[in-house]
């Protein structure tokens, strides 16, 4: 069963919705999977920097997770965003993304928006880049994490990308 985005509910994710994005998370077969316990977490405490895209039934479908940076209180950094299997290919990416930002917006100075993508993901070069053009922004990227800082092993760098200044959110 296929569903339109006009079925969805985006909204702010409660701790019960951590094993769900765990699950999205897991299954993405890109992201970095992260504890589950880490999802119950930022679920709870990072509610209002976060969104997730509900089903008619209430299941979250779709996620993008992401903080204020205290030390640039101005920016969001985005740190995961996934999309449910059944849900790819419907622009529901980029429909979490715009609605996250345009929230934080709403309820504080936003200026920018940051992001680590590992080279080779194209999925997630596309979803910000095209984020950036149409917020009117810039893009500039450089090497946050390069690969001997990693401990557990092989890992590609984390480039950031850093979007501003946004002209519209």
């Amino acid at each position: 069963m296929t569903a339109t985005q006009a079925d969805l509910r985006i909204d702010r994710p409660s701790a019960a919705d951590g094993a769900a994005l765990w699950r999205i998370a897991k299954e993405s077969g890109t992201l970095d999977l992260n504890s589950s316990y880490s999802y119950l977490l930022w679920c709870r405490d990072f509610a209002d920097t976060s969104a997730v895209a509900r089903a008619e039934s209430g299941e979250p479908v779709g996620f993008v997770t992401g903080y204020v940076r205290p030390q640039a209180p101005e920016t969001l950094l985005v740190w995961q965003v996934a999309v449910d299997g059944a849900y790819r290919g419907r622009g529901l990416a980029a429909t979490l993304l715009d609605a996250l930002t345009a929230r934080v917006a709403a309820e504080r100075p936003l200026t920018s928006v940051e992001t680590t993508i590992t080279p080779g993901n194209t999925a997630s070069e596309r979803l910000f880049t095209s984020y950036a053009a149409r917020h009117g922004a810039d893009v500039t990227r450089e090497v946050l994490f390069d690969t001997g800082l990693f401990p557990d092993g092989p890992h590609d760098p984390e480039v950031l990308y850093r979007i501003g200044p946004l002209t519209s959110v």
